[in-house]
């Protein structure tokens, strides 16, 4: 098919190669512009941008797709280009910028989103680290015919995936991502054929997966060491699950539920337990048992290593 396709991280980078190598025409690519990044603080293409100059695709960059907006000279070239490519479908991933009805309006068959979620759990920014937060044991993905709302349109295709319990979000993103791309290579082919049957998403049963906020990576040691664990998984790359001892923030990368204790027998963050197998820390109900983390500036180091470095003591309190 000729597609226009429209994404800004790996997730959606994952898509567009498997798309790519699929045989489809990408007449267009639409990505965030470039962002500062590293210690320079270097303007940086995306994942989508990168692959696309690399195998020599057509790549725009408004700041905004509203006509009526901020950048209005951004939004009526893209519509411009957008008309001219005369696209079959437009596939979006993660791309970042709320599409106006013009934009759902303009390809023959409108537009196709990869939504990492079973919808209408996990509407919204984040479903990839909320489903991990939350427990959740089983995730997947959604290919949804977009509307106006925010995830809301109707569901084309579905695939479910297991959370595992040592997953983190970095670990099920790339699981996520590659059956994104396998699940709408199926969904087009099934568009071009005039076979896909739209359904529409349940009422009951809906979630929403807020943007993640890196003042939420601070670990709140009187939450159960159940919810604590989860969280470290969830912020695992970003933002990273942090504490602070001796006026020192701390990084951690993994950690599980260790002993049971009494609930109020001990302070929330004291370390109860120092071993080279991980460092037991209070919570609510259990220890946080963790074993990697990372000083500032540091490597990532298992708790084996970090002990030999920065010695601790059990009675001290991280928060």
């Amino acid at each position: 098919m000729k597609l226009v396709f429209a994404g800004t991280p790996e997730f959606a980078a994952v898509a567009l190669q498997q798309l790519h190598a699929g045989g489809h025409e990408i007449v267009l690519v639409l990505s965030q512009p470039d962002r500062p990044a590293g210690r320079g603080m270097k303007l940086h293409p995306s994942p989508v941008k990168q692959f696309a100059l690399a195998h020599g695709l057509t790549v725009a960059q408004p700041r905004s797709l509203r006509l009526d907006g901020k950048y209005p000279d951004d939004a009526l070239a893209a519509r411009t280009a957008l008309e001219a490519a005369q696209a079959d479908a437009m596939v979006v991933a993660a791309y970042g910028l709320i599409l106006p009805q013009w934009v759902l309006d303009t390809p023959r068959l409108g537009c196709f989103n990869i939504h990492a979620s079973l919808l209408p759990r996990w509407r919204g920014a984040a479903p990839i680290h909320r489903a991990i937060e939350a427990g959740d044991t089983v995730t997947g993905v959604t290919i949804m015919q977009m509307d106006a709302g925010l995830d809301t349109g109707d569901m084309l295709l579905s695939r479910s995936l297991p959370i595992l319990s040592s997953d983190t979000t970095g670990s099920l993103h790339d699981r996520l991502a590659e059956v994104g791309g396998q699940l709408m290579a199926q969904a087009l082919a099934l568009a071009a054929a005039g076979k896909l049957h739209p359904v529409p998403q349940p009422t009951l049963g809906i979630t929403y997966a807020s943007k993640i906020d890196k003042a939420e990576a601070a670990i709140d040691w009187s939450q159960s060491a159940q919810t604590i664990t989860q969280r470290v998984r969830a912020f695992n790359p970003f933002p990273g699950a942090s504490t602070r001892i001796a006026g020192e923030t701390l990084k951690i990368w993994a950690a599980g539920v260790g002993d049971s204790m009494p609930k109020d027998t001990q302070i929330a963050g004291a370390i109860m337990a120092i071993a080279p197998s991980g460092i037991a820390v209070a919570a609510l109900d259990s220890t946080v048992r963790i074993t990697e983390l990372q000083r500032p500036g540091g490597k990532r180091l298992s708790s084996a290593e970090f002990l030999r470095g920065c010695p601790l003591q059990v009675g001290q309190v991280l928060g």
